[in-house]
């Protein structure tokens, strides 16, 4: 078990140094997640009342194609040089390196999520969250579902070679449930109310995420 948890480590060490050597978060999706709180700000705006109500979804839509195009490109530059190879010749069980991929993602949508939420308050001058400690738990446990569902779709992308965009909408056919939950999670935290019964929903697509993801990685890679 300790050697399983040090492959992991080691293994979600290597993917966020390459992701900040590479920029590929700040280069395109910090950008992509600019761009859609502006654009929603435009739309959607200067009520402040209809921009508290919609910011919750935009960054969780956000986080969500995010998600998927920051793992594709990952998938896609480790092919590219040989790195997804050698990963899957070492000695290292497949569950290990989807773990330790999901969790380096992962590290990378909170900050996304918390950089988003900073910028809706700062643009649309929103209200400060009312109960913080709630709102970071719907954060971290929204998070750590997009970040499997996002390694396992950049799986599939890589495995069959393709860049279309079949894959953001089936991840937002899959993902409907958390983004169901972490949206009125959200909401119910920004506006002060308990957030519990969203958790539930949220803890239960993680654990189906996380499980399902670790069952099927083993089986892209083999492809």
């Amino acid at each position: 078990m300790t050697a399983y948890l040090r492959n992991v480590a080691a293994l979600a060490a290597k993917d966020l140094r390459t992701d900040l050597r590479a920029r590929h978060t700040m280069a395109i999706v910090m950008p992509f997640a600019v761009m859609l709180l502006v654009t929603s700000g435009l739309v959607f705006g200067p009520g402040r009342t209809m921009l508290i109500q919609v910011l919750p979804g935009i960054i969780w839509l956000g986080a969500l194609f995010a998600a998927v195009l920051a793992s594709e490109r990952s998938f896609e530059n480790e092919c590219a040089d040989g790195a997804l190879l050698g990963l899957i010749l070492a000695p290292v069980p497949r569950g290990a390196i989807f773990t330790g991929k999901a969790i380096a993602l992962t590290a990378q949508l909170i900050v996304l999520e918390a950089g988003m939420m900073l910028l809706g308050v700062i643009l649309f001058d929103l209200p400060a969250m009312a109960r913080p400690l709630e709102l970071t738990v719907v954060m971290f446990t929204g998070a750590a579902g997009l970040g499997a569902l996002g390694v396992l779709f950049g799986a599939f992308a890589s495995a069959t070679q393709t860049r279309s965009g079949v894959f953001p909408l089936l991840a937002l056919v899959l993902a409907a449930p958390m983004l169901l939950g972490a949206t009125r999670g959200t909401a119910a935290a920004l506006g002060g109310e308990d957030p519990g019964d969203w958790l539930s929903l949220l803890a239960a697509f993680d654990l189906i995420a996380w499980s399902l993801g670790a069952l099927l990685f083993e089986s892209v890679l083999e492809d």
